[in-house]
C-alpha cells in the first residue's frame, strides 16, 4: 500500500475530515487527525477515514495522498451514483444509500461511498446529510462495543443503513391505514394529495433500495478475503432485511394505488349520482318549461287569454302531466 503523505493544516482545523479512527481489534478505537492519518501504518490497526465528499480537501486527499487509483477516486467522488458493489483485486468499491435525518420534506436516501481494502476503509458522504448509521457505529467504538475488523465494520454500516430505512416504511404503512379509515371523508382532494405523497415517497425509496438489494446479494456471494465466515453470515441477515424492505415498499405502493383508485371511484360515483339527479329533474320540468315557453311568446290568439280561470286550469293540466310523467319514469326505471 502506498505511503500516505502529510497534509499541512492549521492547528485544530480538519476541513473535509469528519473523523478518522484506528480500530484496536477489541471493539474500541482511537481518533486521529489528518496528521495521524498520514502517519498511520497497517500494523497500527484497521484505519477508518470518514470524509465529506463535496469538499476540496477530501477530493485532494483522495486523488493524491490516499494512494487510491485515480479511476476509483473518480467513482468515490461521483455525485450521482446508484447502489452497487465493484470488486477490484483485494479491494471493494461499495455504494449504499441511507436515510438522511436532516429536516427534509420527504424521506431522502443519500449515498455513502465506501472504499474497503486490507487494513483500511474510506467512507464519504455529503455535507448537510446526517447519516445516523455512521454516528452510531462511532459511538459503539467509543464505548468499546464496536466492530473489531474491517469486514465487521462493513457489515455494521450495511446493517445500520437498512435499520434507519425500516421506520420510514412503517410510518408510510401507518399513514395508509389512517387514510384508509378516512376514505368516507368529504375532503377528497386532501386525501388524494396525501395518498399521492405516500405513493411518490414509496416509489422514490424503492428506486434505490432495489439496486441496493442487488448490491447486497452481490457482496454476499462474491468471495473476498475482506469478509470472514461470521461476517458473511451476518451479511446474509442484512440482505434478508433489505429484501423484506423492498417487498414492504412494493406493498405500500400497491396499497396506495388501490386506495387512490377507490377514492377516485367514489368521486366519480358521486358525480354520476348528482348528474343523474339533475337529469331526472330536467326531464320532469321539461314539459312545463315547453308550455311556459309557448305561452310566453306574447303573440295574439293565445287560448284562454281572456278567461279568468285559464291560469288555474293550466296549473291543473301541468300537475296531471307531471304525475303521468312521474309514473312513466317509474315504469322505465329512471326513478
Amino acid at each position: 500500500m502506498p505511503l500516505i503523505k502529510a497534509i499541512d493544516l492549521p492547528a485544530g482545523v480538519e476541513p473535509g475530515l469528519r473523523f478518522a479512527l484506528v480500530l484496536d481489534g477489541n471493539g474500541g478505537c482511537r481518533g486521529v487527525d489528518w496528521r495521524g492519518v498520514a502517519a498511520w501504518r497497517p500494523e497500527d490497526g484497521f484505519l477508518w477515514v470518514h470524509l465529506e465528499r463535496d469538499t476540496d480537501e477530501a477530493a485532494a486527499w483522495i486523488h493524491g495522498a490516499s494512494g487510491i487509483d485515480p479511476l476509483v477516486g473518480e467513482e468515490l467522488l461521483a455525485e450521482d451514483t446508484r447502489p452497487r458493489v465493484e470488486h477490484l483485486d483485494q479491494a471493494m468499491l461499495i455504494v449504499l444509500r441511507g436515510i438522511n435525518r436532516a429536516e427534509v420534506e420527504e424521506p431522502e436516501l443519500v449515498p455513502i461511498h465506501i472504499w474497503m481494502e486490507a487494513g483500511r476503509a474510506v467512507t464519504l458522504r455529503d455535507r448537510g446529510h446526517a447519516l445516523v448509521a455512521l454516528r452510531d457505529i462511532r459511538c459503539m467504538l467509543d464505548a468499546e462495543r464496536g466492530p473489531k475488523t474491517g469486514g465487521a465494520l462493513l457489515v455494521h454500516i450495511a446493517d445500520k443503513v437498512i435499520r434507519d430505512v425500516e421506520p420510514v416504511i412503517d410510518e408510510m404503512d401507518d399513514t395508509l391505514e389512517t387514510l384508509e379509515d378516512r376514505l368516507s371523508d368529504k375532503d377528497s382532494a386532501a386525501l388524494r394529495r396525501e395518498l399521492a405523497e405516500v405513493r411518490r415517497n414509496a416509489i422514490h425509496l424503492r428506486r434505490y433500495l432495489g439496486p441496493q438489494r442487488e448490491a447486497m446479494l452481490d457482496l454476499q456471494a462474491e468471495p473476498t478475503p475482506l469478509l470472514d465466515r461470521v461476517c458473511r453470515l451476518r451479511l446474509r441477515g442484512v440482505t434478508d432485511r433489505v429484501v423484506r424492505a423492498c417487498e414492504d415498499l412494493d406493498a405500500v405502493r400497491d396499497r396506495a394505488t388501490i386506495l387512490y383508485q377507490d377514492l377516485t371511484a367514489q368521486v366519480q360515483e358521486a358525480i354520476a349520482r348528482n348528474s343523474y339527479r339533475f337529469s331526472v329533474v330536467a326531464a320532469v320540468l321539461l314539459p312545463p318549461s315547453l308550455v311556459a315557453g309557448i305561452l310566453g311568446v306574447n303573440l295574439g290568439g293565445i287560448p284562454g287569454s281572456e278567461a279568468p280561470t285559464a291560469f288555474y286550469e293550466l296549473i291543473g293540466v301541468l300537475a296531471v302531466l307531471m304525475v303521468v310523467q312521474f309514473i312513466v319514469l317509474k315504469l322505465i326505471k329512471w326513478l
